[in-house]
């Protein structure tokens, strides 16, 4: 049987002919051809086009047409079924679909790059994807690590780097700085503002932003200052002086309702609700 389709080929135009040919029709013929001239080789030739719009064999919804071979010939093999994955996730750029995905279109592109001639690029092919589907097949759940000392070595090599990684960082002068702003300005100024804030310190705004986590509970600045208001919320909460409005104004919310949103994401409670079950402990420890 002869199949067609369009030349340069990368992922899916190797892959499908690899298939064809392992799985389907080991005599098969595989065409290449320029796009425009398909239509007229495929009825003088009497072959199958592949890969191109508007045909049975080619891509449905985010499916490609090496999905569709396998489900028109009802190919259930788990290793053709892994490889399918590792196929879709390299041929429309989503490698999260596959871990492998990536991989395999660097291989691809690197390939193509190399070989100019579509039949010899091929044949090339063929032996990665024979590779890939042992791989598939046998020893996808192996780790290139097999060796005991060298997995103990990595395992304290990995420690070590995690360490490394959790030790407190010495605090810049910045940060320090910029703490005491934030606590010395949180009952004056509710609208404070990363980039005045930067104009006091000297610091370029930019990487104050982009540093200000290491050194804020792993916090942005925004969730930082929410943070902090919800803390003086709850200090409010706990006298009965004020009520759930003034609470909210008194702590920079636009209104009662945002305040009751961003408490409860907070702290999973409501603020009355808050407000309520402090009252009932400091009945039940009086009693």
């Amino acid at each position: 049987m002869k199949w067609i389709t369009r030349e340069c080929p990368k992922i899916d135009r190797i892959a499908c002919p690899w298939l064809i040919r392992r799985f389907i029709d080991p005599e098969a013929e595989i065409i290449f051809a320029p796009f425009a001239d398909i239509p007229r080789l495929a009825t003088e030739l009497a072959a199958t086009p592949f890969d191109i719009p508007a045909t049975e064999f080619t891509h449905y919804e985010d499916r490609c047409t090496f999905d569709y071979f396998l489900e028109k010939y009802q190919l259930t093999d788990p290793a053709l079924q892994r490889i399918a994955l590792i196929v879709r996730g390299a041929d429309t750029d989503d490698h999260s679909v596959a871990n492998e995905a990536a991989g395999l279109w660097a291989i691809s592109a690197g390939l193509a790059y190399n070989t100019t001639n579509d039949y010899e690029l091929l044949e090339k092919g063929m032996v990665i994807y024979d590779s890939l589907y042992s791989w598939a097949k046998h020893l996808y759940k192996e780790k290139h690590t097999q060796n005991p000392t060298e997995k103990l070595l990595l395992q304290i090599f990995n420690t070590y780097l995690h360490q490394k990684k959790t030790e407190k960082k010495k605090i810049p002068a910045w940060a320090t700085e910029l703490k005491d702003i934030i606590q010395d300005q949180m009952d004056t100024n509710l609208s404070l503002s990363l980039k005045e804030i930067s104009e006091d310190l000297n610091v370029n705004p930019a990487y104050l932003s982009r540093e200000f986590s290491k050194y804020f509970d792993n916090l942005t600045f925004g969730e930082y200052i929410r943070k902090l208001r919800i803390e003086k919320a709850v200090q409010l909460l706990n006298s009965p002086g004020n009520s759930l409005s003034e609470i909210a104004y008194l702590t920079g919310f636009s209104d009662q309702s945002h305040f009751t949103r961003i408490f409860k994401k907070h702290t999973g409670q409501n603020p009355s609700e808050y407000r309520k079950n402090k009252v009932k402990s400091k009945t039940d420890t009086k009693g």
